[in-house]
């Protein structure tokens, strides 16, 4: 073992490679006085974050990713494309009999858009937080809807509303899995 600057070590261990892991992950124990077994307080998530065309267009995507970082929520997962009827078909198949449906289809198949598996403790709550309220009128400044949106149509983000949703999504964006990774920082956003 060797020791690094702060006084973390780190062994030899083999590199952790991408391999399916979407929903709840086993969380790393990390002991502190206060914790001294390593018990989590909270569940490690991963949750699905979509930035939307308007997003894009309007060139918000770093300052959006930003947020869901400043918290403390890890990128496990990025990609950038181009959603085609097919994929939002699964992925809006809760929608398919509501009359927004194919003018939502339509809107997200129009140009690419941002997939973000996004993991930490209790993800999908905070991530919701952060979006805020579904519709840009109605959410409360400080969260990304309530900063940069105006409209009921355009709302910029899209998040899964349970951990039973983010497992069934993470699935269809990021089917070879998420990267598994433990960042230097991860110590002081978790406990």
């Amino acid at each position: 073992m060797h020791s690094l600057p702060c006084g973390t070590a780190y062994s030899r261990a083999p590199a952790k490679s991408l391999k399916a892991s979407h929903g709840k992950l086993p969380a790393p124990r990390l002991f502190s006085p206060a914790n001294p077994r390593g018990k989590l307080t909270h569940e490690m998530e991963t949750t699905l974050l979509l930035l939307k065309p308007d997003a894009l267009h309007r060139g918000f995507a770093g300052r959006i990713l930003s947020r869901f970082e400043d918290k403390g929520l890890q990128i496990v997962g990025l990609r950038m494309l181009q959603m085609d009827a097919e994929l939002a078909a699964q992925h809006y198949a809760d929608h398919v009999d509501k009359p927004f449906y194919k003018g939502l289809v339509a809107f997200m198949t129009s140009s690419p858009i941002v997939a973000a598996a996004l993991q930490g403790p209790d993800a999908v709550e905070i991530v919701r937080k952060i979006m805020g309220a579904t519709f840009g009128p109605d959410a409360e400044s400080g969260s990304i809807r309530g900063d940069f949106s105006c409209t009921k149509t355009y709302n910029l983000v899209h998040g899964s509303d349970s951990p039973e949703s983010a497992e069934r999504e993470l699935a269809l964006f990021f089917p070879d899995g998420n990267l598994n990774w433990e960042p230097t920082q991860g110590r002081w956003t978790r406990e």
